[in-house]
Formats: structure tokens, sequence, C-alpha cells
């Protein structure tokens, strides 16, 4: 079931199958919750696409009114310094709301290594029910308990390196002068090189796995 912004909602209702119970309704929980991060990172993303913006805006058109006013008139106007620490508080406080996304994409990380453990602690239950080979028959369709924790480390990985790549772009993005190097940090931020496009399909096919998506 999915909410009004695309989330999925574990309710009563989906409870209902008697089948969906101990490590099944664990992993389909943990699906649901995968999903859920996935939406959350993604409008955080496109926020910070945005205040990224604004900072390559400003620093650029701060750096090109230095410019211009050392070819016009070498002795700064009075005006010079009160406009330069306006320019320098709004470079700022952009940077401030930057920094306030990361955190809140550092604290979806840590949810989804949350996931990744909870699964784990699926899949040494199961191998300590079951043994090493772990349950015969699957607790869905197809997947095997193993699946499931090896793609939620995979999900894992790849959005722990995109997100070491946003916080170097937020430590480098105020400090370029270059247009085009500018521009590699927007692009990177918006098109997320470590998370390709394959991590939806796997999501996707988890959610199917699962029951959120119907086969």
């Amino acid at each position: 079931m999915e909410g009004p912004s695309g989330d999925i909602t574990v309710t009563s209702t989906n409870r209902k199958c008697s089948a969906v119970t101990g490590s099944a309704r664990k992993i389909k929980d943990n699906a649901a919750d995968w999903h859920n991060l996935l939406l959350r990172w993604e409008r955080l993303s496109d926020k910070g696409f945005t205040i990224a913006g604004n900072i390559v805006n400003l620093r650029l058109s701060g750096s090109q009114s230095d410019q211009q006013q050392q070819v016009v008139e070498p002795q700064s106007p009075p005006s010079a310094p009160s406009r330069l620490a306006g320019e320098t508080a709004e470079l700022q406080d952009e940077c401030c709301k930057l920094k306030d996304v990361l955190d809140k994409m550092v604290v979806v990380l840590m949810k989804m290594e949350r996931l990744v453990a909870s699964q784990r602690g699926v899949l040494d239950l199961e191998e300590f029910q079951f043994g090493p080979e772990g349950r015969k028959v699957p607790l869905f369709h197809s997947w095997t308990t193993k699946q499931f924790e090896d793609l939620s480390c995979v999900l894992l990985d790849v959005f722990r390196q995109e997100l070491q790549l946003k916080q170097t772009i937020l430590q480098e993005l105020a400090h370029t002068v270059s247009s085009d190097l500018c521009m590699v940090y927007l692009s990177c931020w918006l098109h997320q090189p470590f998370i390709p496009p394959k991590t939806r399909m796997m999501l996707e096919a988890l959610l199917l796995e699962t029951g959120h998506r119907p086969l």
C-alpha cells in the first residue's frame, strides 16, 4: 500500500495474510522501509541540488563582480565592502542549508545500516533454525533469505559511496571559481553516479518478491 507521497505504509490491512509472519513479516517490513528511505533520499537530493545551484550562482557572480571591479576601478568604492559582506553572508547561509540536507542524508544512511543489520539477524536466525543451507521453501516466491541480505548490502554500499561524494561536493563547491568545475560538481550531484539505474530495478524486484507490488 502506498501513501499520497509514494511511501509504502504497513497497515493492519496488509498484515492480514496469515502466511506473512516471523521472518517473512520482518523481511516484508524491511522492503517497505527500503522503498520509503529511497524516496526520502531522492527528495533530499533534489532539495540539495537546488541549494547547490544557488551556491554556484553566488560564487560565480561574486567572482565576476570582483574581476570587473578590478578592471574598471582599482580603488574599491565605499559600497564594495558592504556588498562583499552581504554576498559572503548569503553564500554562508546557502552552505549551511546544504550541510543540513547532508546531515539528513546521513540519518537516512544510518537507517539503511539498521535495515542491513536487521536482515543479517533474520539470516542468522534462519541458519540457526535450518542449518547453513537455510530453509528449503522460499518465504515468498523464489528468493532465499541470503538473497535479501545480499541485496540489502548492495543498496547500502551504493548509497554510502554516494553520500561520500556529496560530502566532497559540499567541501569544494563554495571554494571553486571555475565555472566548468562547478558544472561538474552540479552534474555529479544531480546524476548520482554511484547510484546506477539498476538500483531502482533491484528495489522494484524486492517489492515484487515481497508482495508490495503485484506480479
